[in-house]
């Protein structure tokens, strides 16, 4: 099958502003932090649908799009969600993990407590595509799942932070609880449950600093 193409012409920033602009996007960029602690103030559904559509626009492969985004405003879902979690995180906390992983986080003073579940006023939980289905139930496969669906996640976690709004990267160990709950297809698995929120008007966070550009990056 012949692929069908569009013109494509995107804007062509001059170059004295090209640096400009990404040094504005990067200060954007620096400012946002994980939330722990999130205010029940309410965001417009509408604001969720955009980010996941922003989302919905990173690369994939073969153009697969192999992702599903379940947006959770529901008390009752989000209540049942939590105490799974907190169920399997504590089994993580207590007996599943290692000592140096406990050791990492303990600066960060998590534990199997995740209250942000319930406070925030949106869950969305990420689903990878492991495969697609036919019309006749047949398999079709899909190509570098997890790179696609972690670039999506990433325009998500940066759109929302442009709009003012703040997230948590979740991944509680197993997550396939997470499947039943969103009644998903066995095709699609749990990547990621995010939070998504205004931050709480006595939100601390660590105050961390990420590495300088010469530790993450080589010219040649």
């Amino acid at each position: 099958m012949e692929l069908r193409t569009v013109p494509y012409s995107p804007e062509r920033i001059p170059q004295d502003q090209v640096v400009e602009r990404l040094t504005q996007d990067f200060e954007v960029a620096s400012a946002r932090r994980t939330v722990r602690a999130f205010s029940s103030d309410p965001v417009p559904q509408e604001a969720i649908q955009t980010a996941i559509r922003i989302a919905g626009t990173a690369p994939s492969g073969a153009h697969r799009q192999p992702w599903t985004f379940v947006a959770i405003s529901d008390p009752e879902v989000k209540r049942q969600i939590r105490e799974k979690a907190e169920e399997e995180e504590k089994d993580f906390y207590e007996r599943r993990a290692p000592q140096d992983w406990l050791d990492a986080l303990a600066p960060l003073g998590t534990d199997f407590h995740k209250s942000h579940l319930t406070d925030a006023p949106w869950l969305i939980v990420v689903f990878r595509h492991d495969y697609e289905l036919g019309p006749n139930k047949e398999r079709i496969k899909n190509y570098y799942m997890t790179e696609s669906v972690g670039i999506a996640v990433g325009f998500l976690i940066q759109a929302l932070h442009r709009a003012g709004l703040a997230t948590l990267t979740h991944t509680p160990a197993p997550m396939t609880f997470l499947r039943e709950i969103c009644q998903r297809p066995e095709n699609e698995k749990p990547f990621v449950l995010l939070p998504v929120g205004y931050p709480a008007p006595d939100c601390h966070v660590p105050d961390l600093q990420r590495k300088p550009l010469e530790e993450i990056a080589v010219f040649l």
